[in-house]
C-alpha cells in the first residue's frame, strides 16, 4: 500500500491546486452583479437573435472535412520528418515511400468526392 501513496499526494495537490484558486476567487472576489453586467454582449450592442439559432448542416460538413483534412497534417509531417531515413533504409525504402502515396491518394479521392458532392461549395 505504501506504494500507492506517492499517487495519493500527487492526486490530493493535483485536485487542491485545480480547486483553490476556484475557491479563494469566489470568496475573496468582488460579486457585485448589476443588469449591465449580466447583460449579453455582443460586438458592442445588444444580441438581435437568438442565440440557439439552428446552424445549416454544411457548416458542420466542412468543420468536419476541415478536422479531417487538417490531421492529414498530422499523419504527414512525422513521416515527412524521417522520410530521409526510410528511404536510407534498404528493406523499407519502396514500402514507406508507396505506403504514403496509397495515404495520400485515399485523402485526394475523398476531397474529389466532397468536392464533385457540392460539400465545399457555399451559398
Amino acid at each position: 500500500m505504501e506504494n500507492y501513496f506517492p499517487i495519493l499526494i500527487f492526486l490530493l495537490v493535483g485536485i487542491f491546486i485545480g480547486v483553490a484558486p476556484l475557491v479563494i476567487g469566489r470568496v475573496l472576489g468582488p460579486h457585485r452583479p448589476d443588469p449591465d453586467k449580466i447583460s449579453p454582449y455582443e460586438c458592442g450592442f445588444e444580441a438581435f437573435e437568438d442565440a440557439r439559432m439552428k446552424f445549416d448542416v454544411r457548416y458542420y460538413l466542412v468543420a468536419i472535412l476541415f478536422i479531417l483534412f487538417d490531421l492529414e497534417v498530422a499523419f504527414l509531417f512525422p513521416w515527412a520528418s524521417i522520410f530521409r531515413d526510410i528511404v536510407a533504409y534498404e528493406p523499407i525504402k519502396w514500402f514507406g515511400f508507396v505506403e504514403m502515396l496509397v495515404f495520400l491518394l485515399i485523402l485526394v479521392v475523398g476531397y474529389l468526392y466532397a468536392w464533385a458532392r457540392g460539400a465545399l461549395d457555399w451559398e
